[in-house]
């Protein structure tokens, strides 16, 4: 009767260790793709980010090129004036 209890108990705790290393090992799976999703919804953020700073700095180029012309056909309207 002891040897059946001990068998007993023994295969329950092997039972029990096992599915706690299963579920370790389904955690630190799914750890790794929450933390691969995060690196790509990073990636993607700071692609934005350099998107936005390019279109800002053609933006300021635009605006700077406008105000070189606005400049130059002022200074030939003086000039024309005089």
């Amino acid at each position: 009767m002891k040897k059946v209890f001990l068998s007993s108990l023994l295969m329950l705790a092997l039972s029990v260790s096992f599915v706690s290393c299963r579920d370790a090992e389904n955690k630190t799976k799914d750890a790794m793709e929450d933390a691969g999703d995060a690196m790509d919804d990073a990636g993607d953020k700071l692609e934005e980010v350099g998107d936005d700073i390019q279109d800002g700095a053609e933006d300021a180029g635009d605006a700077i090129e406008d105000a070189v012309d606005d400049a130059g056909d002022a200074i030939e309207d003086a000039v024309d004036d005089n």
